[in-house]
C-alpha cells in the first residue's frame, strides 16, 4: 500500500496517508478534502561499503553519505 505526503490547503497540515485502492486522503487535523500532494522522498538500500564507515543515512531524504549530505534542508 502505497504512502502519500500531503498538505491541506485549509489548515496547511503537513501528514503521510495510507491510500487503500480508490480511497481519498482526508487532513487528519481538519478533516479537509483539498489537499496538495507533495514529492515524497524515500530511503534507498546502500550497497555494503557504499557509506564510509560510522555514517548513517540521511533522516530526511535516505542518503547513504549520512546527515546533511544531500542540503535537503537548503530547499526553503
Amino acid at each position: 500500500m502505497p504512502i502519500f505526503e500531503y498538505v491541506c490547503k485549509g489548515c496547511g497540515h503537513e501528514f503521510e496517508a495510507l491510500v487503500y485502492g480508490r480511497d481519498k486522503a482526508v487532513c487528519p487535523k481538519c478533516a479537509g478534502k483539498k489537499l496538495e500532494p507533495q514529492l515524497s522522498v524515500f530511503a534507498v538500500s546502500a550497497k555494503s561499503g557504499a557509506a564510509p564507515a560510522g555514517a548513517s543515512p540521511c533522516g530526511s531524504c535516505g542518503d547513504s553519505r549520512g546527515p546533511g549530505a544531500c542540503s535537503l534542508g537548503d530547499m526553503n
